[in-house]
């Protein structure tokens, strides 16, 4: 059976300021997905890597429509933050990004939450296909600031949406017409707030997958390395149906950073193949954890 789904790269680095990485990701056949703890907030680590746990098992789980499968993750990520801050308090206020592709063979389907952003490369032209959930997004698109000058705006990095413990999210949704060759760029503002779309398009375009994700990196660090930054470079790729397990990335690659990295399950109750998220407080892995 031949599907599509995805050749893939991708790296998470600390950049050059920060101590900790606060982003996380998930790279995988027919997921990509990148999360970015919300900068200075209460473990923006343990956010992004759960976010990034639940989604990307979520989706090896549930056999669904790509679309409904999003909307199932995320809910699921906001519930499971939810149950996080319950069991320790000190993680009140934190919260993360998401930005994610995920296909079935056949359809894809986009979720965002955030200012992470992905870009789609198709014939030579790089197009960017989410929309900042910015305070400065908001003040361009309602007509009090101009374009020109959101790069000096004071307010720049503040989020108007974000997956956390407590708001329900609010995710952009919608499905994707990809065909085989297109690229696809996830990455985290740490390389976009720092890296033009030109050099985006010329990295994208003009390397394979492994040396163009650490071009990318390189020219985020070059320009100051500010920010955690995480790319992942994806190409639609016609080929046999395969393993869908990826990679985790970044904060999601310690099992430290995770709430419970048993919290989802297969619904035995459900007629059709689904996830289910345990409560935090029937989960052993947490209690012995815990304990």
């Amino acid at each position: 059976m031949v599907v599509l789904r995805f050749r893939y790269s991708a790296r998470s680095h600390p950049g050059l300021v920060r101590s900790n990485n606060e982003d996380a990701g998930y790279a995988g056949a027919y997921l990509l997905l990148v999360a970015d703890g919300v900068g200075g907030a209460a473990a923006g680590e343990i956010a992004s890597a759960s976010t990034a746990y639940v989604a990307s098992t979520v989706s090896m789980i549930t056999q669904d429509d790509p679309m409904a499968v999003l909307a199932q993750a995320i809910d699921f990520a906001h519930q499971h933050l939810r149950d996080g801050v319950r069991a320790d308090p000190l993680r009140d206020g934190m919260s993360t990004t998401f930005t994610a592709i995920l296909g079935d063979g056949e359809r894809f389907a986009l979720a965002h939450v955030g200012d992470s952003r992905a870009y789609l490369w198709r014939a030579g032209a790089l197009h960017r296909i989410t929309k900042d959930h910015t305070l400065v997004q908001m003040m361009i698109d309602s007509g009090q600031l101009r374009a020109e000058d959101a790069e000096t705006f004071p307010y720049r990095s503040v989020i108007a949406r974000s997956v956390t413990h407590s708001d329900p999210p609010e995710p952009d949704l919608c499905l994707l017409d990809l065909e085989a060759g297109d690229r696809l760029l996830l990455a985290s503002d740490g390389l976009t707030d720092l890296v033009c779309d030109d050099l985006l398009c010329s990295a994208i375009s003009s390397h394979d997958l492994d040396s163009g994700v650490d071009h990318l990196i390189d020219l985020a660090l070059a320009a100051g390395g500010r920010d955690n930054v995480t790319c992942i470079l994806g190409e639609v790729v016609e080929g046999a149906l395969i393993n869908p397990r990826g990679t985790l990335l970044g904060a999601a690659a310690d099992p430290a950073n995770l709430i419970d990295g048993a919290a989802i399950r297969i619904d035995q109750t459900a007629p059709r193949r689904t996830a289910r998220l345990q409560p935090l407080a029937e989960s052993h892995w947490y209690a012995s954890r815990a304990g």
